[in-house]
């Protein structure tokens, strides 16, 4: 009986981890409680923090799942690209279809909740988003060293990039005008147009 509670128990957090993301998304962080996610999971309190420790645990481990979706289905796939313009490229893409297209729970809490980590949690997750940031800094360096880009600051075009993508959570419903695909293919057409070098006129 002990070994089956064992393997039960990865099971049951994940469920926990789900229904609190899905609360922290309805609700927000502040205003969903602990009770609110054990009544959701059917537990009791007590049975709750038999399996999580605390609300600000809880945030962290979603948010670096969240982190995990991100690592997995953008970073790992576009940071073995060799040419800085098409990685770029598929990382906006990537990036924006995450967003949007997997529009995963945990992603939403990382974007709609990052004031509300404190302390070592909130460091943890911030080692991860600079190396993301970072990545992003280098690839626009390579761009502006071959010429292909506008000499643009490349820490001032990371954050614009990043603040673009991160917002359209809030505005975007699908079914509208735009696909998913299409709404991809136009935000980087407008980024891009705004930091690729521009030909030279002719005479």
């Amino acid at each position: 009986m002990k070994k089956r509670a064992r393997q039960d128990r990865p099971t049951r957090q994940a469920q926990i981890l789900e229904t609190a993301a899905r609360l922290f998304c309805e609700k927000g962080f502040d205003k969903a409680s602990m009770g609110d996610i054990a009544d959701a999971m059917g537990l009791t309190k007590a049975g709750l923090y038999h399996h999580i420790g605390s609300k600000e645990e809880l945030l962290f481990e979603i948010m670096s799942y969240g982190m995990d979706l991100f690592e997995q289905k953008v970073l790992s796939r576009v940071m073995p690209i060799a040419d800085p313009l098409e990685r770029l490229r598929a990382t906006l893409r990537g990036h924006v279809l995450l967003v949007i297209r997997d529009r995963p729970k945990e992603v939403t809490v990382i974007l709609h909740e990052s004031n509300a980590l404190k302390g070592r949690y909130r460091n943890r997750i911030n080692i991860r988003k600079k190396r993301y940031i970072h990545f992003l800094e280098k690839t626009f360096r390579e761009l502006v060293k071959s010429g292909v880009a506008r000499r643009v600051d490349p820490s001032v075009a990371a954050f614009a990039m990043l603040g673009m993508i991160n917002w359209i959570y809030q505005w975007y419903r699908p079914g509208g005008r735009l696909s998913e695909d299409a709404l991809a293919d136009a935000l980087g057409d407008v980024f891009l147009g705004g930091i690729l070098a521009r030909p030279a006129a002719a005479p």
